[in-house]
């Protein structure tokens, strides 16, 4: 399987030129909140994201100056959401390190949380990238959006296929798009490249959410990082458990749908639900899905012309569908 590091060759040297630029667009000269964003720079992640913009911008055309003020107003948007969901989430950690809210308390958190927000819309409006900030913050929206949609549909458990897709094209895919989207508008002025590329993306993010809903059936939690059942336990209605429970006896619907409802918390009740899901062939399903959302992801990138960055680009799509956390 393909490494980060050799998808991201054809832009190597341009994210090198980011990760500085983007530790920039943190600093303050308050120095708590300079501690807390070296804090942040330094837990980073796989900084799938910024590679989705530069590949996207360097696919399309050449990459300019705005596209690392996408690169760097995304970032920024989307850690501030992190931090702010750390919060509402009450969780103490984060790709293995405590989170904000653990090490400084709530109050500190969403302040930090707001900070990073600010310094991404100031970063766009500084360098007049308005177009950026539309497609950026319309992304936020419905992130926002998704995620009000997926709590107001738990309480009731009333999540079918088609608003299982709503939600994660809100609340995961949007994101990406924006990525895709802001990458191809900071190269090119071209609003039929920008719009393919928008799409690609939310086609690509939404495969990649049913990679991270499958996680959740995974037997081997010491390679993924997080026990099993975990979105059963939050009263998540994922993929898998909807075509089970669409594939069922009423009865036996009734019995799974209790026991997420009022006996989410007790392991044997969910590993029973676990098992339903495997013996229902919700997991193949759930995999089918996945493959047709990347085959019209690969469909729609391979009307841009082929190049090292369309090749990453088709590598990176199998990434995420093949990734093991």
């Amino acid at each position: 399987m393909l490494t980060i590091d050799q998808i991201k060759k054809p832009v190597e040297k341009e994210m090198h030129v980011f990760e500085d630029k983007f530790k920039s667009s943190m600093k303050s000269s308050v120095p708590l909140l300079d501690k807390i964003t070296h804090y942040i720079i330094k837990r980073k992640g796989k900084q799938l994201r910024p590679l989705f913009i530069f590949l996207s911008a360097k696919a399309c055309g050449e990459i300019s100056e705005a596209t690392y003020t996408a690169a760097s107003l995304i970032e920024l948007l989307h850690t501030a959401t992190l931090v702010h969901d750390d919060v509402v989430d009450e969780a103490y950690e984060r790709r293995g390190f405590f989170s904000i809210n653990y090490l400084w308390k709530n109050k500190i958190a969403v302040l930090v949380g707001d900070y990073l927000l600010s310094r991404g819309l100031l970063l766009s409006v500084d360098n007049n990238q308005f177009e950026l900030l539309k497609i950026v913050s319309t992304a936020v929206r419905e992130m926002s959006e998704g995620e009000l949609l997926q709590i107001e549909k738990a309480r009731r458990l009333d999540i079918d296929e088609k608003i299982y897709f709503d939600i994660i094209r809100q609340k995961t895919a949007s994101l990406i798009a924006a990525c895709c989207a802001s990458g191809a508008a900071s190269s090119v002025k071209d609003e039929n490249k920008i719009a393919l590329m928008r799409i690609f993306g939310e086609k690509t993010g939404i495969a990649f959410q049913i990679k991270d809903d499958l996680f959740d059936y995974e037997n081997d939690h010491s390679i993924i990082g997080k026990p099993t059942g975990i979105d059963i336990k939050e009263r998540k209605m994922t993929l898998p458990l909807i075509y089970a429970l669409n594939n069922t006896s009423y009865l036996q619907k009734r019995k799974i749908i209790n026991i997420v409802k009022n006996h989410n918390t007790e392991e044997k009740k969910v590993a029973e639900v676990l098992s339903f899901v495997h013996a229902s062939g919700g997991i193949e399903y759930a995999k089918q899905k996945m493959e047709e959302y990347r085959i019209e992801a690969l469909t729609l990138l391979h009307q841009i012309p082929d190049s090292p960055s369309r090749t990453s680009l088709e590598q990176l799509v199998w990434f995420t569908i093949n990734r093991k956390n």
